[in-house]
């Protein structure tokens, strides 16, 4: 195999599964775009904010916690959203749903930025929360999933890698335009790229015949979705993923005062937060070759208690820069790899015939705790008096997800259940990764 450097994204088989509906120069073409929006979406409409809170609260005399509060409720319309976005990608796919979001979301980003009232800024947000719901992970994993089919670990690994650059491209970008413009100007020039990058490239990029879904009551790739809800080991992956997702997000928010209040600059605790990103490679990496080997339980306990005790590094250390940023680069390893955890729970146990539908309800709790996560580490901070103590409390949750992912296998009643479901994945995967 010829040394490269990088990620490489991955090389689709020679034949298109009939599943796919695109051949392979129309599959390359659409993990390409998902990659390019996921870095410019994730970046604008997720890591800009922990930059330039700080600047909005101190420039509009609104609280962190109060400004960190729309942001919020932001993500928490983006769940709700997000159930009825799973249901429309399985019956019309990407393209349409996608697009949507992209235009919707430029606005509602400019709205933040020229927001009089703090009414108005928490209009803006709800806004953007609906553009999330169709352009961020959830939507971008249901297409992969159904159009990659059984080499879908592979695509998810690509698009999570790259999309894991946003925060190193776009932390340090906005500090950048919040030194020379202000916050206000710097969310409307963000919401520009945002606008000139994804618009098209989801319109022109995302183009091509979509599966048609299965029926609702039964399918040959799994169990019914409502019997699939109900069920023990669903309930369960719901909990611990949120738990894992809270935990990350939490302390993603959160890590910049964090490391301000051990003593780094605004500049430097942008960078840190940067450099986890590219971290996040180093453990998305890893996962597509641990697929096979491990159950997804085990997989998702071992997942859950590297989170956990990471946030718990980032509590215990006081400095110097050089540990602070070592244990903020092992943090970004295990929220990497939290990411492809919630990106494959469902196809690991029930397959993928109807996973739009089903992420987009696991997607619901797990982005509520997503929403709940910036808030409540910036009101604990000021409960326990600073950042530490709120991270022991994240490792908790963490070490509490990991004990539930241990119930949350699906037995032999599950459609393609335990390794089973990983099986084929890992096949193809390694298919795809030796024609690289």
């Amino acid at each position: 195999m010829p040394h490269t450097t990088g990620p490489q994204l991955p090389a689709p088989q020679s034949t298109a599964s009939p599943a796919a509906a695109l051949d392979e120069r129309g599959l390359r073409r659409v993990l390409v775009v998902l990659c390019l929006t996921q870095v410019v979406g994730w970046g604008v409409l997720y890591y800009a904010f922990p930059v330039l809170a700080p600047s909005i609260a101190d420039d509009t005399g609104w609280s962190v916690a109060t400004v960190t509060a729309a942001f919020s409720a932001g993500l928490v319309v983006s769940a709700v959203v997000g159930i009825g976005t799973g249901r429309a990608l399985d019956r019309i796919g990407p393209r349409p749903v996608m697009t949507a979001g992209s235009v919707l979301a430029a606005p509602a980003i400019a709205g933040v930025a020229f927001a009089p009232s703090f009414p108005l800024f928490v209009a803006a947000w709800l806004v953007a929360g609906v553009a999330m719901s169709a352009t961020l992970y959830p939507p971008a994993f249901a297409a992969l999933t159904r159009w990659w089919g059984p080499r879908r670990v592979t695509a998810l690994t690509a698009v999570t890698m790259l999309g894991g650059l946003a925060g190193t491209v776009f932390a340090p970008l906005s500090a950048t335009l919040l030194d020379h413009l202000g916050w206000r100007h710097a969310y409307l020039v963000l919401a520009v790229v945002l606008a000139l990058v994804t618009v098209p490239a989801h319109l022109v990029g995302l183009r091509g015949p979509w599966p048609a879904a299965p029926r609702a009551d039964t399918s040959d790739d799994g169990p019914a979705p409502r019997a699939v809800v109900r069920s023990r080991a669903f309930v369960l992956v719901v909990a611990a993923v949120a738990l894992g997702t809270f935990t990350s997000f939490a302390v993603l928010v959160n890590q910049v005062p964090l490391l301000i209040e051990r003593g780094l600059s605004t500049h430097a605790a942008a960078w840190a937060l940067g450099l986890a990103g590219v971290a996040q490679l180093v453990g998305r990496l890893g996962y597509r070759h641990v697929t096979g080997r491990l159950s997804a339980p085990t997989r998702a306990v071992v997942i859950l208690a590297a989170t956990a005790v990471t946030a718990g590094l980032l509590a215990l250390v006081p400095g110097p820069a050089a540990l602070l940023f070592g244990a903020s680069l092992l943090m970004g390893v295990s929220r990497g790899i939290v990411t492809l955890l919630q990106a494959t729970a469902v196809s690991d146990r029930w397959g993928t015939a109807h996973y739009g539908r089903l992420n987009g309800i696991l997607s619901a709790p797990v982005t509520v705790a997503t929403a709940l996560a910036p808030w409540a580490g910036a009101a604990l901070a000021g409960v326990f008096g600073g950042y530490p103590p709120v991270f022991w409390l994240l490792a908790g949750c963490a070490a509490l997800g990991a004990v539930l992912a241990l119930g949350t296998s699906t037995g032999p009643g599950g459609a393609r259940s335990g390794r089973a479901a990983e099986t084929g994945p890992s096949r193809h995967d390694g298919a795809a990764a030796a024609q690289e």
